[in-house]
């Protein structure tokens, strides 16, 4: 039976063009009082593009916005304020030099002349602790973790009087547990007349907390289904165009001799803090080894001291017994060690070189690439078109600017050179991140088929169902320590959640 629930949202025949794309057309959306409402899409769908004229942040060039039945005009993020409109961004909005409490009220018209921030900051204790969001008002945001900073923007829109609030990847920095706090306040919320528009590339939460979804492909939607009718296949096919396989066919591993060790790692963080606490691990070929945790806990400042990018304060990096620690990135290159790192735009490529040129980074001082003291324009272009077509690297041409390819394009992209270099040891920082579930299969099978052919991985994800499908053994680092470490088929949701917030849990999988 149709729900005659009133709509807060309705959008109608919205079109948005940038140039050479047009990210929304003729979009009809709504979303009733209330309701939890997915809107999924691979990326480049127009998710975000759809949210941000519904936030002010973006001009509509065709359609019309209705708010509470009325229709308005969201010209500014101010107009979306007033209207009760609050949008929390998958990429934060905080100044880091200010407290959490400053951010919350920056932007504010009251207080105009007299500012009682010991008041400020009670009434925004007692709005965390209402919805479980527990955060220090007076922490500068620097001081924060990243799942902490996600806590004060969700915070931020719900002080300002949100009644209708955006999501976009809200659950990506938080542990199993957090996440199901989230759901459940979102709920609550619900319940108690929010409306709640809920991002997200995990299909499995979508459909936990949603009470409908709505589709986006290609700028234009696919269909809008209530949660309890469809599954994830359904909204998969209906993102992509196709079947798409969640669990990819995994051999049983067979490891082999140790190819990377960490020895009592110690290292800090950009700070000047401690971020690895003593940390010791092994990995061995044909095998992946993930590593949980909520981002923060020195995921990052792991897998940048194994390459060489971080100084070691302690403890020792052994690559198939060679000591590596403090060695140069192109020494640990030349031992064996391959790099996915987390940022793939800043990092990982240099964007405004061609495909080409990019693929070449890691071998353009070999031949047949490098001949005497010139680069072999031939051989450099062979190089490219083997790898772009091995790895189904979607470009116009190998002379295209890397920056104008889609993110899983850049991602297979970075696979494509690093595993072409035949490493021993692959380190791998959320490399699905980001990637709508088509690109997400994709990268998955690249990275299983590198660990089948003897390669053995380190995988740095924030997706404990990433790492459990993907994973042969599991460790969970908290402040910057191993937790402890189980086989990835034997691994509890719920004890690696544990883990995640700092329990010590033992596991049958560990290091000896």
């Amino acid at each position: 039976m149709e729900d005659s629930s009133p709509l807060a949202i309705r959008m109608e025949g919205i079109t948005k063009r940038f140039p050479g794309v047009v990210a929304n057309n003729q979009v009809d959306f709504s979303v009733r009082k209330g309701e939890i409402h997915a809107l999924l899409g691979e990326n480049g769908a127009g998710k975000t593009t759809l949210m941000k004229i519904l936030a002010g942040l973006y001009q509509p060039d065709e359609g019309q916005v209705w708010i509470d039945g009325q229709p308005v005009g969201v010209r500014s993020p101010r107009d979306a304020i007033e209207l009760g409109i609050g949008m929390v961004h998958q990429h934060f909005m905080l100044v880091k030099s200010h407290t959490v409490a400053e951010n919350i009220i920056v932007g504010l018209d009251a207080p105009r002349f007299v500012l009682n921030l010991r008041r400020v900051e009670k009434d925004i204790a007692r709005l965390a602790e209402q919805y479980h969001l527990q955060v220090d008002p007076r922490a500068k945001i620097w001081q924060l973790s990243v799942g902490e900073q996600q806590r004060v923007e969700i915070l931020k829109a719900l002080y300002r009087g949100a009644r209708i609030l955006v999501l976009d990847e809200p659950t990506a920095v938080l542990t199993p547990q957090e996440a199901q706090d989230l759901f459940h306040t979102l709920r609550s919320m619900a319940s108690e007349g929010h409306t709640i528009v809920f991002i997200s590339h995990k299909l499995g939460e979508v459909m936990s907390v949603a009470d409908r979804i709505t589709v986006l492909r290609r700028g234009e939607v696919v269909n809008t289904v209530l949660a309890s009718e469809t599954d994830r296949q359904e909204l998969a096919r209906m993102m992509v165009g196709r079947d798409v396989l969640f669990r990819l066919g995994k051999r049983k591993s067979r490891p082999g001799e140790v190819v990377l060790e960490t020895d009592r790692l110690t290292a800090l963080n950009d700070k000047g803090l401690t971020a690895l606490r003593e940390v010791s691990l092994t990995v061995r070929s044909g095998e992946i080894l993930g590593i949980a945790g909520v981002a923060g806990n020195g995921q990052r400042e792991l897998a940048e001291a194994i390459v060489g990018l971080r100084p070691v304060t302690g403890g020792h990096i052994r690559v198939a017994g060679n000591d590596v620690t403090n060695k140069s990135p192109r020494e640990v290159m030349k031992r064996g060690v391959g790099y996915i790192p987390e940022d793939r735009i800043g990092a990982g490529l240099v964007v405004n070189l061609s495909v080409a040129e990019n693929l070449m980074l890691k071998c353009y001082r070999d031949p047949p690439i490098c001949s005497g003291f010139f680069l072999d324009s031939n051989a450099i272009e062979a190089h490219a078109e083997e790898l772009v077509r091995a790895y189904d690297v979607k470009t116009p041409a190998i002379q295209t600017r890397t920056r104008l390819l889609s993110g899983g394009n850049l991602q297979k992209l970075i696979l494509a050179r690093e595993i072409s270099a035949s490493p021993s040891v692959m380190v791998a920082v959320c490399p699905t991140r980001g990637l709508d579930v088509g690109a997400t299969e994709a990268v998955r099978r690249l990275l299983l088929e590198q660990r089948d052919a003897g390669g053995g991985i380190l995988l740095i994800s924030e997706d404990l169902d990433e790492l459990l499908s993907m994973s042969d053994r599991v460790a969970v680092l908290y402040e910057g320590r191993v937790m402890g470490i189980q086989n990835a088929d034997e691994a509890s949701v719920d004890e690696l959640g544990l883990m995640m917030a700092g329990s010590v849990v033992e596991g049958e999988g560990g290091d000896e």
